[in-house]
């Protein structure tokens, strides 16, 4: 790769212009988009134009065989994600994919073996953990600002009307709240926690299988406890608290990619903790741009802040949600 690392878009929806828009933004001499691929050549030539990209293609294929594409950003739905990041590996392509991972961990940890059998970086789209105020907070957790962890809350929901054929309802496209929302307040109380030893759920389920509201109660054996929610029928408030032996962190709304927090403590006054003014009108993707670029130009098959083995995790905790929940994908029997 030398000083560049070169980028390869496989898909061209919402989240992928996010993520290119994002990336560009940073003005970084080590990366550079250079292609763009879809399963419609026209939606990725209007890409292409859309962005600067220099190549548009009209299959999966002929992105992982371009030779001057280092790394690919998957940002298909999840139900593509086993096929598209494998088609990349197997190619001999590093990946970024989004998230959720995959399906199920069944999918996750063949991408995952696939990756180190064949010496390739993998990475979880997991943004939130890139985060500034995420990392800092978690540096505060570690360095004891709130003691021992005892309880956390999150959730993220919005009150939405899809009907029957659309893919949020639809199990073999991984349709409802868990996988596209839900994954993000698992993901935090991971981050925090580590994997749960208990998992306790309960949702409203929509006539084709899929969850379409979703409450869970994670357990550790520490005693500490996670209660977290997803929704795509009811507007939830969409924060986060973190509450210790010596103190509590609230992030408001947005929490998954947050521009502050508070930090609260006995005898002293709330401490607002903030990125200051920053990019207008980034997303907050080009954290996650930037840590593949710093690991990829290191030498590393991982992050450090989205190692695999937390991908990994968070995907068994979401099968266990499915399991207590009812829903089932057609990929989980294969």
């Amino acid at each position: 790769m030398g000083g560049t690392v070169r980028w390869g878009v496989l898909a061209t929806g919402g989240i992928a212009a996010t993520f290119t828009r994002d990336l560009l933004a940073m003005k970084d001499p080590a990366s550079e988009v250079v292609a763009v691929a879809s399963r419609a050549l026209p939606s990725a030539r209007a890409f292409a134009e859309r962005f600067g990209i220099e190549r548009a293609y009209g299959s999966w294929a002929e992105l992982v065989a371009d030779d001057d594409v280092d790394v690919v950003y998957v940002a298909t739905p999840h139900s593509a994600h086993r096929e598209a990041a494998g088609l990349a590996l197997e190619a001999g392509k590093h990946v970024l994919c989004e998230k959720a991972f995959t399906l199920n961990a069944r999918e996750a940890g063949e991408l995952v073996d696939l990756a180190r059998e064949r010496g390739l970086f993998l990475m979880e789209a997991m943004w939130t953990y890139c985060n500034p105020l995420i990392r800092r907070m978690t540096e505060l957790v570690r360095d004891g600002a709130i003691g021992e962890i005892r309880t956390v809350q999150a959730d993220f929901g919005f009150a939405g009307t899809f009907g029957a054929e659309h893919r949020l309802r639809d199990p073999a496209l991984g349709g409802g709240a868990l996988l596209d929302l839900g994954v993000y307040p698992v993901s935090f109380a991971h981050l925090l926690l580590g994997e749960p030893d208990r998992v306790q759920a309960d949702a409203l389920l929509s006539p084709e299988g899929v969850d379409l509201n979703t409450g869970m109660l994670l357990g550790w054996e520490s005693g500490a406890t996670a209660l977290l929610g997803c929704s795509i029928v009811g507007d939830l408030p969409t924060v986060a608290s973190v509450t210790g032996t010596g103190g509590r962190i609230d992030f408001p709304q947005g929490f998954f990619h947050p521009e502050r927090f508070v930090l609260h403590r006995p005898g002293r006054e709330p401490e607002e903790i903030s990125t200051g003014p920053g990019p207008q009108g980034l997303t907050g993707m080009q954290f996650e741009a930037a840590e593949v670029t710093r690991a990829l130009l290191a030498g590393e098959k991982e992050s450090p802040l989205v190692p695999l083995e937390g991908s990994l995790a968070v995907m068994r905790t979401l099968d266990a949600v499915r399991d207590r929940i009812g829903v089932r994908y057609p990929a989980d029997t294969l």
